[in-house]
């Protein structure tokens, strides 16, 4: 065999694998969005794959490995929106509103998986694992720098965090959501506790 039938070989090899396991990992993100991860089964990912259970185990040989690729797919086709420019605008409640409409528009398009997912990270330690590492420390990052913009009259710091954390946790906007409030109007709610924790008149 020449060096070059070896490479193109090796090429489609390399890319017939890489096939596979793409089809392995939407038919994970589709049944995580459908039943939740904790009811997924390695032999209905390997049926909507069209491949082997075996298969599905050579390549992802743990569920941390299959989490991990099924996390990094879902986000980019539904990427939580980028709150770099809300957090540059100057009025502190203007940024915080600037970040929680979008954020909650998001949530609201993604309740469904991301409901799974909270849900069944509490009985598997592996999706935990990773949730903490794809989402949860970006989440923290983000409430940190939200509350560092209250500081006129704060009287508890972690208070004040602690308010801004509960502001953009999802199951916060599923709880106003299930009373019926618009995203923007739980936005809006949402600010007024924190201004309220802050003890911050600004508008």
């Amino acid at each position: 065999m020449s060096s070059e039938t070896r490479k193109y070989a090796l090429k489609a090899r390399a890319e017939k694998q890489a096939e596979t396991r793409r089809r392995i990992v939407e038919a994970t993100a589709a049944l995580h969005t459908e039943v939740g991860p904790a009811q997924t089964t390695v032999a209905e990912i390997a049926r909507r794959a069209g491949v082997q259970r075996l298969t599905v185990y050579n390549n992802f040989p743990d569920e941390k490995a299959l989490f991990d690729a099924c996390g990094a797919y879902w986000l980019a086709e539904n990427p939580p929106p980028d709150p770099t420019a809300a957090l540059e605008t100057k009025n502190q409640t203007e940024r915080l509103r600037a970040v929680l409409v979008p954020l909650y528009s998001w949530y609201r398009n993604s309740a469904r998986t991301i409901e799974n997912m909270q849900r069944d990270r509490l009985v598997m330690p592996p999706l935990d694992a990773v949730m903490r590492i794809r989402l949860d420390r970006q989440f923290e990052n983000l409430a940190t720098a939200l509350a560092a913009g209250f500081t006129q009259g704060v009287h508890s710091k972690q208070g004040l965090r602690a308010v801004v954390a509960l502001a953009i946790d999802f199951w916060t906007w599923r709880r106003l959501a299930e009373e019926g409030m618009s995203d923007a109007a739980a936005a809006a709610l949402m600010v007024g506790a924190v201004k309220a924790a802050a003890h911050v008149t600004a508008a």
